[in-house]
């Protein structure tokens, strides 16, 4: 291949490499309710998210003092996972805690 094919082929990825982005994150978080204990949510927080227990008690009284605290910030599938892992646990243990996620 000559010089000349070989720097028209590196203007070419450059190009491409220029319009990839990183992908968008999304937000997780959980919202108050009157009947979850304060103890799933921390064991929510601490088993899912894996927040130290430092950490997920204090997201725990945040969402109890401010009705909804943020778990963490993921790419969409893990996000969407990890919504569906809460709602699944809480449900299973008869709280209607809701999960949500929302794009950054």
């Amino acid at each position: 291949m000559s010089e000349l094919e070989y720097d028209n082929l590196t203007e070419i990825v450059d190009e491409n490499q220029e319009r990839l982005k990183e992908p968008p994150l999304y937000r997780v978080l959980i919202h108050n309710d009157h009947y979850t204990s304060m103890e799933f949510v921390v064991e929510i927080l601490e088993q899912v998210f894996h927040h130290n227990p430092a950490t997920a008690e204090q997201i725990m009284m945040m969402v109890h003092r401010q009705g909804i605290g943020c778990c963490g910030e993921y790419d969409r599938e893990i996000a969407e996972s990890k919504v569906v892992t809460v709602s699944r646990r809480a449900s299973e243990q008869g709280f209607p805690l809701r999960c949500t996620m929302e794009r950054v």
